[in-house]
């Protein structure tokens, strides 16, 4: 079992950092991997479809604690959801919606256990961490958590057609799924059309393509270029599939 983190934080920021203090004093021994602090920040949406691809590689029992939240103190209320058996803690606010909706097999709460101190600020660290590090070490009690039949928050759960992330090298995440798609289609975005290829080494150099990536996106690079930069895209711009 793990506990994978999954925010908005920036890995270089004193957030990350008081979070894995949590797991250390309530979850020792289990491991705890930072797998994206850089998501869009305040942008649910995206990380809903981020947090989504991402869940698909995680094993039955690990635990998840997803914290993109804007609305924190405010009445949006804190959510535990199991999704075909495996853990997401955070905000219902529509972050572990897409996840939820996407599962064969899902059970929601909502949280309605708090801490003695709880900042109205830094709910990752204070109510949503100690709630993950309890789920880690089965150590939950049922008193902590309010069934519900569904989450306060739905995002629709198909495709987004926009930037919804990007890399350092500039490679640009959509919310479009690549199943399906072949070397026929095309991606447009603003006035670029942009070809399909399979790998960066395929590709032209210097030249925009668009592949399946290995979270099962569409993604659009340039091949030891900055996509980006090149296309003038950022997370928000609009792409399609011709």
């Amino acid at each position: 079992m793990s506990v994978f983190l999954f925010t908005d934080f920036g890995a270089s920021d004193l957030y990350v950092g008081q979070v894995k203090a949590v797991f250390a004093q309530q979850a020792p021994g289990i491991p705890v991997i930072d797998l994206l602090h850089e998501v869009p920040a305040y942008d649910i949406e995206a990380g809903a479809h981020l947090l989504a691809a991402l869940a698909s590689r995680f094993a039955v029992g690990d635990v998840c604690l997803a914290v993109v939240d804007p609305g924190v103190g405010g009445s949006r209320r804190p959510a535990v959801v199991q999704a075909d058996g495996r853990w997401f803690v955070g905000p219902d606010n529509g972050l572990m919606s897409v996840v939820m909706s996407r599962a064969r097999e899902r059970r929601i709460w909502h949280i309605t256990w708090q801490p003695s101190q709880l900042s109205v600020s830094f709910h990752g660290r204070d109510l949503f961490a100690p709630m993950a590090a309890r789920l880690a070490r089965q150590t939950l009690a049922t008193e902590d958590l309010q069934p519900a039949p569904t989450l306060d928050v739905l995002l629709a759960p198909g495709p987004v057609a926009r930037v919804i992330y990007v890399d350092h090298y500039g490679n640009c995440f959509t919310g479009l799924p690549a199943a399906g798609l072949s070397a026929k289609n095309w991606v447009e975005c603003g006035p670029h059309r942009i070809p399909h290829g399979r790998t960066f080494s395929a590709a032209p150099s210097g030249r925009p393509f668009w592949y399946g990536n290995s979270i099962g996106l569409v993604e659009i690079a340039v091949p030891k270029g900055h996509a980006a930069q090149t296309l003038g895209l950022k997370v928000g711009s609009v792409v399609r599939v011709l």
